[in-house]
């Protein structure tokens, strides 16, 4: 991997005879080239190893646009439950899963709304918490975690706008 403290001896002096320029790249850009190796190349690779698309992707590296580039990807060793983080930060991070807070009264038929609500502008649930004893809210309200697939961003704002016309309190 590339998590160091610090480089061994050899690859210090590897890397000072060799290396011209060193960039650097976040996790969640990592995160990121890992999901897109996954969806658009069917391809799964460890962190390490897709640190170098993850620079052309978030264009780390000057002077590359309209050039023909290689990126070395290697390694899979990945632990699942990493790769299953990756994947919902990713999804997360694009816009693709939204996860919402709506305080409701607490009666019957507010969650069928809600979901109704989402339902008809395209939205999938998949995760619901439904939280009673919430020491913010008012003795006869609850709190709402619904989370949602979606397109992109404006979805995730459409979704929104549809909820509060029809009167729910987004958090």
């Amino acid at each position: 991997g590339i998590a160091v403290k610090e480089p061994g001896e050899l690859t210090f002096n590897v890397c000072s005879n060799y290396v011209d320029e060193i960039v650097t790249v976040t996790d969640e850009q990592v995160s990121a080239a890992i999901l897109a190796l996954i969806e658009k190349q069917k391809m799964i690779a460890e962190g390490a190893g897709a640190v170098s698309l993850a620079a052309v992707m978030f264009d780390k590296i000057p002077d590359i646009n309209g050039k023909k580039v290689v990126c070395v990807i290697s390694g899979g060793n990945i632990d699942v439950t990493i790769l299953s983080r990756v994947i919902n930060r990713g999804l997360l991070m694009s816009g693709r899963t939204c996860t919402f807070t709506i305080e409701l009264m607490d009666k019957p038929g507010q969650l069928v709304q809600v979901s109704t609500v989402i339902a008809e502008c395209g939205g999938n649930v998949i995760g619901v918490l439904h939280e009673r004893s919430n020491e913010g809210s008012a003795i006869n309200d609850c709190l709402l975690r619904i989370q949602v697939e979606t397109r992109n961003f404006e979805h995730i704002k459409l979704i929104k706008t549809r909820l509060t016309d029809a009167g729910f309190r987004l958090l």
